[in-house]
């Protein structure tokens, strides 16, 4: 039986994760066997689990690899392919793994030969969220928004995205972070620490924005006091958000398909039309510092896991 490394939730009650030695997954007709190379980290690494999970069961959501085997109902990519995926609630295991099976319906890109896997897995989640979240928001060129966490992995894809759009935004980060917002395209910043940054962002557009994103939990409420009488908020990590004003709350639908955008948008990091962002790689044995990184959500872009470092 061949072995392999990964983090692992070692039991239903256990809350802690550990790095250790577990058997490759088999893969049925209909999977690919990727050999994983690197990790995009994310703050849900840590608690998205399917409910007929077997244990141990390696976390992750998000990874960039090379396709080692192929099931026989599998058409689309062949052996040796370099591509990013998520792989999201399969009962088989999740990325952090040197090994994961992956099933055909599962968002699967191929990678540009110029593209590292470090930088490659840094991108699918955040650019799923933000690209669905445009989508829901269906704004126009001229429209303006308020993006609420704006320094992250997310917000460093929703700034520009926002700027391609035509929209005005507006942005918040601790002070620290202002001049990097401002370089991704933000027309005015806040700093979430001060007390009237909602009125700063009122004086910007007195009647309120058109649309706002609150990317970090806490943020919903907030947020939706710089919105218009009738405008838009999504809160992508709050789901008791109470609405006032007539403003609508849109969700982010799972269902919908931005596979097309999302290939866009590795071809224009890869041509370095937009920016990617990677604060820290960190090498697999210190995967779980990586995680614990995340959880303070002060990280400025992504932080990845290099297999290969």
């Amino acid at each position: 039986m061949k072995m392999m490394k990964a983090v692992v939730k070692k039991n239903k009650e256990d809350l802690t994760f550990v790095l250790e030695d577990i058997p490759v997954p088999s893969i049925q007709e209909d999977e690919y066997l990727i050999r994983v190379c690197a990790i995009g980290v994310g703050i849900h690494d840590g608690y998205f689990f399917p409910e007929n999970m077997e244990y141990p069961y390696p976390i992750g959501i998000e990874a960039a690899g090379v396709i080692e085997k192929t099931g026989n109902k599998t058409a689309d990519l062949a052996i040796g392919d370099r591509v990013t995926f998520i792989n999201m609630m399969h009962p088989k295991g999740g990325t952090w793994a040197e090994y994961v099976a992956v099933s055909k319906d599962a968002l699967i890109l191929k990678i540009p030969d110029n593209m590292s896997f470090t930088s490659a897995a840094a991108i699918p989640v955040a650019g799923n969220t933000i690209l669905k979240a445009f989508k829901a928001l269906s704004l126009q060129s001229g429209d303006s928004i308020f993006i609420a966490g704006a320094s992250g992995a997310i917000g460093t894809f929703a700034i520009q995205l926002a700027k391609k759009k035509g929209l005005y935004v507006a942005s918040s980060a601790s002070l620290k972070n202002h001049e990097y917002m401002r370089g991704l395209g933000a027309d005015m910043t806040v700093d979430y620490h001060d007390a009237d940054w909602p009125d700063k962002v009122r004086r910007w557009k007195p009647s309120g924005v058109d649309a706002a994103i609150a990317i970090q939990p806490g943020t919903g409420k907030s947020s939706m006091s710089v919105v218009k009488d009738d405008g838009n908020i999504i809160a992508i990590s709050e789901y008791q958000l109470t609405t006032e004003r007539n403003i609508s709350i849109l969700s982010l639908h799972e269902q919908t398909d931005i596979k097309e955008e999302l290939i866009e948008m590795v071809d224009q990091i890869s041509n370095h039309e937009m920016k990617l962002t990677i604060e820290k790689i960190y090498p697999f044995d210190e995967a779980l510092s990586a995680l614990q990184k995340t959880t303070t959500r002060r990280a400025r872009g992504k932080v990845v896991i290099d297999l290969e470092k």
